[in-house]
């Protein structure tokens, strides 16, 4: 039987261990930006979502130790717009679907997520957590999912 996932908030004391999974060679082939970025690039962007009250990041622990990360951008209309990373020495073990629906606990009202085409693990993710293949556009895959409060 896996491990829970567990989410905690993100922090500052994090940047190294986000950057280290964001500048993996895999993670960037499945990112909309592919190129390496740097620390300081890294930190101006943590900071932002830090202090951005639409964004919440966590990290994703089994055990305590982290396996990825998880984030939820709440849009002007209330969409969620979901994201995740897996950490490379977590891959291959259903973590990602398990961080997904840990954060899908977390969050009301539609959702969606974009995954490249190609990204197949994650169409895997988002697919076995609920969301629904809603339309592709320039190389992009559209999912959605969630419900509206009534």
């Amino acid at each position: 039987m896996p491990v829970a996932i567990t989410l905690r908030p993100a922090t500052l004391q994090d940047a190294e261990l986000l950057l280290a999974w964001r500048n993996d060679p895999h993670t960037r082939l499945s990112s909309h930006d592919t190129n390496e970025i740097t620390l300081a690039q890294h930190l101006a962007w943590l900071n932002r979502v830090l202090n951005d009250v639409a964004r919440r990041l966590f990290i994703a622990e089994e055990a305590g130790t982290p396996v990825g990360s998880v984030r939820a951008d709440t849009e002007p209309d209330g969409t969620t717009v979901l994201s995740w990373t897996v950490a490379p020495l977590a891959r291959g073990r259903g973590v990602g679907k398990r961080m997904l629906v840990a954060l899908l606990e977390e969050t009301s009202g539609p959702v969606r997520a974009e995954v490249k085409i190609g990204n197949t693990a994650s169409m895997r993710i988002a697919e076995s957590a609920g969301l629904s293949l809603i339309h592709e556009e320039h190389g992009v895959l559209h999912y959605a999912g969630g419900h509206t409060d009534s």
